[in-house]
């Protein structure tokens, strides 16, 4: 009854501070003296962490890193938490180094809210790194399944203090950002155009996971600042064509804006600044950028998975497996051919115990070997190129078979592949995969942005290529220009014409004609083509991939429909897992109706491994020797066997 009565204060306590964290009243604290906001509590999600943490096994870590704006302090993580099954109880234990900040216990139960306290952790360089501990205690007499974990769902951080307002340029941009607003002039010039794509798209890789929402916003009339202060967590940003050069802050109450300005042929450079390394040195309210390079050092035919974003996995566990992501937007272009030579070791295993080495994309076992006394792992593994996705996942894990004794008693295995295992690939001609599924790889490094005219373009081309970015680990250079030039140019392209397209030098996958007729690209049959007749016609907004004589292009238009467009666009920007799943080659919108992907079940090549079925083409006289050939088999056998009866004694 004790034990009981205990638990229940403890929730009690835990729901109780938690409601206290995120109540109106903490929110809505009076800024102090430099401040512009109370504390607030913000979703792991919105700080680039993961919403969810698993903790496997009876003993399991999770590292997690929490941006800390300036002036605030994290105090506490709220999450809803979910025991395994025929687990007795659970305590969590936060380190930061070689200190303990917090010991909680786990209540039992579904969804059942905690809160753990932060306070006293150590912030370095605008962030927290705490080391989560989770141990587990299972019900006498039962075993702990090592594939439910202890889950900590919908988490987020609450924070004590009062953000502090920028005083220069290198506090301008916070540790988290959830808006940043930029201001330009209702009718942009090309200057103007492209500073701003190269801004957002280089503030878009500079947050990564936090996916701030970037908006492009036409600045009101003879103003020449934005109408008023920005919110909290939120900047704004005006962009001008001037004969001033360089980037200044603009005193305001609250969180100054910022303006970057200068010549045409000097726009571009003064945007480059905020998302620069040097930007770091700009500790005064106005800089003036020098020449700065935003094309990122992209890898060559071969490098090293630690060179691909993995130091080195490792995995310990009765049946160990480590994921090795194969990233293409860290290769800076659409590969294929793509050869890991996995170097790395294993526990050895004793004789008692056999075990083979299992190498599989997707669930499909692309390669196998047997385990060995060395323990040593050097192994080319070849990724077949159906498989490829703009992120593969190779997974690799060490199958055992034996007594194992109770509850897997056996002492645990280690798997681990290093971070220098070379990593071999070639350039993809065409695209491997095709589709969206080759953006932003195939776009790599720079891509030219053509626009159709006009602010609303220039803002439909800023959405995407935020959400291009957001698809990719490195930055994606840009260079806008007007339609015309950028489908006359060699590189790369996002072509915007909202309003319809009119140049037949591209050919979409789906081209609208007169009284609703379609022409379509067959999906998988290259060249081939088929109409599709609406009654009534049908307005559409699209983006269209197009792949033509070693160039991708990308295509937003419509059949007179901009506003579907926009609507596409915000389908899209409602979550970033849609643009990752996106699929096919092209997508479209109508009014009132989920947009439609096609292209998306197009077949597969045949593997050329594969037996070949009959060719159903053959002429006449094949087939009659093929059923010649048939009936003499089954003659000599009818023969051989009547034979055989003769010459067999009676009974």
């Amino acid at each position: 009854m004790r034990g009981n009565v205990g638990t229940a204060v403890r929730l009690l306590a835990a729901v109780t501070l938690t409601a206290l964290l995120i109540s109106p009243v903490a929110m809505s604290q009076p800024p102090g003296d430099g401040g512009v906001s109370a504390a607030p509590t913000l979703p792991l999600v919105q700080l680039g962490a993961p919403a969810d943490l698993a903790f496997y096994g009876i003993q399991g870590t999770e590292t997690l890193t929490i941006p800390v704006p300036s002036g605030l302090a994290p105090v506490a993580l709220n999450v809803t938490t979910q025991l395994p099954v025929n687990v007795q109880s659970a305590t969590v234990t936060v380190m930061q180094e070689d200190r303990t900040l917090s010991r909680v216990d786990i209540p039992p139960g579904e969804r059942v809210p905690v809160s753990i306290p932060l306070a006293g952790a150590e912030i370095v360089d605008n962030a927290v790194t705490v080391i989560l501990r989770s141990y587990l205690l299972p019900v006498p007499g039962y075993c702990l399944d090592p594939t439910n974990p202890l889950r900590f769902s919908d988490g987020a951080v609450a924070f004590a203090g009062v953000e502090i307002a920028p005083t220069v340029v290198a506090d301008f941009l916070p540790p988290v950002l959830r808006q940043l607003t930029i201001f330009v002039s209702a009718e942009p010039s090309q200057a103007e155009s492209d500073a701003t794509v190269r801004l957002a798209t280089a503030i878009a890789a500079q947050f990564g996971s936090q996916a701030p929402d970037i908006i492009v916003v036409p600045l009101p009339d003879r103003q020449s600042a934005p109408p008023g202060p920005s919110a909290p967590l939120q900047r704004q940003i005006l962009i001008r064509e001037g004969p001033d050069v360089g980037v200044s802050l603009l005193p305001t109450d609250g969180v100054p804006a910022l303006i970057i300005e200068g010549p045409p042929d000097a726009l571009a450079n003064q945007s480059r600044l905020l998302a620069s390394d040097v930007n770091r040195l700009a500790l005064a309210s106005k800089a003036v950028a020098g020449p700065l390079n935003s094309t990122p050092q992209l890898p060559g035919d071969q490098t090293t998975l630690r060179r691909l974003g993995q130091p080195g996995v490792n995995a310990v566990a009765l049946s160990p497996q480590v994921n090795i992501g194969l990233d293409q937007t860290r290769l800076g272009r659409s590969a294929h051919g793509i050869r890991v030579h996995l170097q790395g070791s294993y526990t050895p295993l004793p004789e008692s115990i056999g075990g083979q080495l299992v190498a599989s994309i997707a669930g499909e076992t692309i390669d196998r070997w047997p385990a060995d006394s060395s323990g040593a792992i050097d192994r080319w593994v070849d990724v077949p190129d159906r498989l490829l996705q703009r992120y593969t996942n190779l997974g690799l894990r060490l199958d055992i078979s034996g007594d194992t004794g109770r509850c897997g008693e056996f002492q645990p295995l280690t798997l681990t592949i290093d971070g220098e295992s070379p990593v071999l690939s070639s350039p993809a001609d065409p695209p491997v995969p095709g589709g969206f599924q080759s953006m932003p790889q195939s776009l790599m490094p720079r891509t030219v942005v053509g626009l159709g005219g006009g602010f609303d373009d220039l803002r439909r081309a800023t959405d995407i290529m935020v959400g291009l970015q957001r698809l990719s680990a490195l930055p994606i250079d840009t260079s806008v220009m007007p339609l015309g030039d950028a489908v006359a140019d060699s590189a790369p392209a996002l072509l915007v014409s909202a309003e319809r397209w009119t140049d037949d030098t591209v050919a979409l996958p789906i081209e609208p004609g007169a009284d609703g007729e379609l022409t379509v690209q067959r999906a998988g049959e290259p060249g081939e083509t088929t109409t599709l007749t609406l009654d009534p016609a049908l307005r559409f907004g699209s983006l269209q991939t197009v792949y033509d004589d070693g160039r991708s292009m990308l295509v937003a238009t419509s059949n007179d429909a901009p506003e579907q467009v926009d609507a596409l666009l915000s389908w899209l920007g409602e979550n970033v897992q849609r643009w990752s799943s996106l699929d096919g080659t092209a997508v479209i919108a109508t009014a009132d109706r989920q947009p439609v992907v096609y292209g998306a079940d197009q077949a597969e090549e045949q593997d050329t491994d594969a037996p070949s079925a009959p060719d159903a083409g053959l002429p006449w006289w094949a087939w009659a020797a093929i059923a010649l050939a048939a009936v003499s088999v089954v003659l000599a056998v009818v023969v051989i066997v009547a034979r055989a009866r003769r010459k067999s004694p009676t009974s």
